[in-house]
């Protein structure tokens, strides 16, 4: 190829030559058919400007190497990200989307092309047309790694401000700035939220598990925030109705093991008071081998009592105990036989010397009062549990002296 090095130096030069009235042109074309350039500021603007004008010099540049016709058979191109992007600031991949800045090259491409004719002479042309096609490629795979690197970096800085925003909530630390670092998350704050805690599913991927956990609460309505803390994963979902029914959405993205629901609490800021219950419980839970998958933090609450949770030993008092003893004094002595004598009815009426049916009378009002059925047994052993931290409280029941 004696003439192949003369032709492509001839064709180099004239394009350097070309290099301005290119710039003008594109530049000319994005404002006449871009409407997105348009409502750019005009800092903005010139920073494209610059990107288009790296992206004519670069092919000008990268069709002058000596080395071109090497890097053509062996696939070995510069680098065009440096070349092409290097001028504009990080921040533009998020002024401009990758469609606008897929826009933005095939532009580019399209005017060299309709445009370069009139600088060449004639016999260098089918080269050069040829060489910008191989660099048209080479700028979109440029394009694609630019925009893939600043998706990993804001990936990487969202996850590290999730778990920070998390952190807060479980630390009971969720302050105006938490809430504001929320909403750059993209948190709705929609209503009512809960916490649900379980092991890290040891199969799947952080990524892969935080990704499916916002797709199903997306689609059910709710705002999630995910983190892991060591083996364990904490999702707070915001938008929720029914605590129980938001966990169930979601429970399979957990590892083995008790997946627990904190209760509802008004918003993100009283958040740490859903999260305190579902770590206590999730801590308590191996005391219930048989429990629901998942279940609820107050399902918990005997286990949690027995393990040191003053909330929990509170809670148990005050909803529980001194309710029954406001409501009907014989309500804590019938419990109290029903549950010595084995839970026979028959037997606790003999030793209260009351007919069997006042016994039954009188469990059903208990139930009435706290939501608990002496006659279930997951239900006695939380009354039963009550009714010890009751009378070791000393407390009475608040109309205890009328």
């Amino acid at each position: 190829m004696p003439t192949a090095e003369p032709s492509r130096r001839r064709a180099a030069a004239a394009l350097q030559r070309s290099t301005g009235a290119l710039s003008t042109a594109a530049m000319a074309k994005m404002a006449s058919d871009l409407e997105w350039f348009q409502e750019l500021s005009a800092q903005d603007r010139s920073w494209v400007g610059l990107v288009v004008q790296g992206g004519i010099k670069g092919f000008i540049d990268w069709f002058g190497l000596d080395t071109h016709l090497d890097a053509l058979h062996a696939g070995d191109t510069p680098p065009l990200a440096s070349a092409v992007f290097g001028a504009a600031p990080r921040e533009l991949t998020g002024v401009i989307d990758l469609k606008q800045t897929v826009d933005l090259v095939r532009l580019s491409i399209s005017v060299v092309e309709a445009n370069i004719d009139a600088f060449l002479d004639p016999a260098d042309a089918f080269e050069v047309h040829q060489a910008i096609l191989r660099y048209g490629r080479e700028v979109a795979f440029a394009t694609a790694e630019v925009y893939a690197r600043a998706a990993e970096v804001r990936g990487a800085w969202d996850a590290r401000l999730e778990a920070l925003v998390v952190d807060a909530v479980l630390r009971s630390e969720a302050d105006e700035a938490v809430l504001s670092r929320a909403s750059a998350l993209g948190w709705g704050a929609r209503g009512d939220v809960a916490v649900v805690l379980g092991a890290v599913h040891a199969q799947r991927t952080e990524t892969d598990i935080f990704e499916h956990v916002r797709r199903v609460s997306q689609a059910a309505g709710m705002d999630a925030l995910c983190a892991t803390q060591g083996d364990r994963l904490v999702v707070v979902l915001g938008g929720v109705s029914d605590p129980y029914d938001a966990a169930l959405r979601i429970v399979d993205h957990f590892g083995p093991g008790p997946v627990v629901v904190g209760p509802v609490t008004d918003d993100l800021s009283h958040a740490h008071a859903s999260a305190r219950a579902a770590m206590s419980a999730h801590r308590s839970a191996a005391g219930w081998p048989e429990a629901p998958r998942p279940v609820r933090s107050d399902e918990l609450l005997p286990e949690r009592a027995l393990a040191g949770d003053g909330h929990a030993r509170r809670h148990l008092v005050d909803q529980v105990y001194l309710p029954l003893l406001g409501a009907r004094g014989t309500l804590i002595e019938t419990l109290a036989a029903y549950f010595e004598h084995g839970c026979a009815i028959e037997a606790a009426a003999r030793h209260l010397f009351v007919h069997p049916n006042t016994v039954r009378y009188r469990l059903k009002q208990a139930t009435e009062v706290t939501g608990l059925a002496p006659t279930s047994a997951r239900d006695a052993f939380t009354l039963q549990i009550a009714l010890v931290l009751g009378r070791q409280s000393g407390r009475q029941a608040p109309d205890a002296s009328l």
